[in-house]
């Protein structure tokens, strides 16, 4: 299950070894709902990466912070810092390449 960020936790969330997959979206978003049960899938089978989701309606500091203009947003964190960057709804398969690539170059 991807963890629900909010101020409390983003920092906290991001700062550690593991890479994390930061979804920023919003309710409202459809391309946002139609990539959320493909994120559920790559977290279920790869164990490399966490996967987290930001709602930029309800945290819209922090989405403007990582300078996020357009949803979804998926920023994949490691030690707090920005590995690697997708816009846009993407199929499973090229999402799972951008992963693959990002870890691999980090």
């Amino acid at each position: 299950m991807a963890i629900q960020l909010d101020e409390k936790n983003f920092d906290q969330e991001i700062n550690t070894d593991k890479p994390i997959l930061v979804d920023f979206w919003a309710a409202w978003c459809a391309p946002c709902r139609a990539i959320a049960p493909i994120l559920e899938e790559v977290e279920k089978e790869n164990n490399k990466i966490k996967i987290g989701k930001l709602n930029v309606d309800e945290y819209p500091d922090i989405a403007s912070k990582y300078k996020v203009f357009s949803i979804p947003t998926l920023i994949i964190f490691k030690n707090g810092k920005e590995i690697g960057r997708m816009v846009g709804a993407a199929p499973k398969s090229k999402l799972l390449q951008f992963i693959e690539e990002t870890l691999k170059n980090s």
